[in-house]
């Protein structure tokens, strides 16, 4: 029954961002009060995702570490470099804004990406040993990352930030890795599964949590709200397309590509919003809650394009061979 709920939710993850978003905005009396739950629930989020992770699957990703490489460098030095270019051609001037388009990118990839790359046939163990890094590190690079870019515009408790990525996304993730080794792997096939389709019920809550915390801004539609939904839908959708680009450049392998993709494009938002909702005035919070609207429609329309392309490119060889 479980696993049959899994699949139709997976089915429905480009719809649960964006309902859960107009949810959270319409029940905002209701759900608001609840907002310290948030953390708890993401911390469960994380160890469910991390339940799939081994300590000897990062072993081997890192005695191949350029991938890897090219994927941190696009998340945290090519993506927040274009989104400062882009937030300051559209919002001069504005700090928070900027500040919450250059944080909407710097967050860790996304937890979701392993199930894109996993649909798509895309390189598991690189996508796995992608997510586990950048989460490990996160709590160092995204206050740094965040200095680098914005500096002193706005106010930052760099240490508060640091606790709250620990308790959500870093010490549940050695948690779920350390089950996955004293269970041999077995918790893969029983409770990994089990798991699955509270994660992505979870995900749901904790969009609504954050989409009923600054429902104030979400609720009066105006020119810039409009502008500042259009512009994060091209900042999120140009770090696909980058992040494509570099590994065909480079020449990599497809499914190294595809695992490029959809870490490089996606992001651990649920995580963005909490931080930005906690550490940040409401405004710099607003960006990264309108790119859940977008990140599963994005990697629903990239994951068709890349259906097209090495489709097309399998077929190709196959005559030329």
């Amino acid at each position: 029954m479980l696993q049959k709920l899994n699949k139709k939710l997976e089915k429905l993850m480009p719809l649960i961002t964006p309902t859960s978003v107009v949810l959270g905005v319409l029940l905002t009396a209701y759900l608001a009060p609840f907002s310290y739950l948030v953390p708890w629930i993401f911390a469960f989020i994380t160890f469910s995702g991390a339940l799939s992770s081994s300590f000897s699957s990062l072993k081997r990703a890192l005695t191949h570490p350029f991938p890897i490489l090219i994927a941190l460098i696009t998340l945290h030095l090519i993506m927040p470099a274009w989104a400062w270019v882009v937030g300051h051609l559209s919002f001069l001037g504005d700090s928070f804004t900027i500040t919450g388009m250059i944080l909407a990118v710097v967050i860790p990839t996304g937890i979701s990406s392993f199930i894109w790359v996993a649909m798509k046939h895309g390189n598991i163990a690189l996508t796995l040993s992608i997510i586990l890094i950048d989460t490990l590190i996160s709590p160092f690079v995204v206050p740094y990352s965040l200095t680098l870019f914005v500096g002193s515009n706005v106010e930052m408790d760099i240490l508060s930030i640091m606790q709250g990525l620990l308790f959500m996304v870093v010490l549940p993730s050695i948690l779920g890795m350390l089950v996955n080794h004293f269970t041999k792997g077995k918790c893969t096939k029983t409770l990994s599964p089990a798991l699955a389709p509270f994660s992505k019920i979870s995900l749901g809550v904790v969009v609504m949590i954050n989409s009923a915390d600054i429902a104030p801004y979400l609720k009066n539609v105006d020119l810039k709200l409009i502008m500042t939904g259009a512009v994060v839908f091209f900042i999120a959708f140009c770090g696909y397309m980058i992040s494509w680009g570099i590994g065909r450049l480079l020449k990599l392998e497809s499914d190294v590509i595809i695992a490029l993709i959809f870490t490089g494009g996606m992001r651990n938002i649920s995580a963005g919003a909490v931080i930005a909702i906690a550490f940040f005035p409401a405004e710099v919070a607003v960006p990264v809650v309108v790119g859940m609207l977008f990140q599963q429609i994005l990697a629903s329309i990239y994951a068709f394009f890349i259906d097209r392309v090495y489709s097309f490119e399998r077929v190709e060889q196959k005559f030329t061979a």
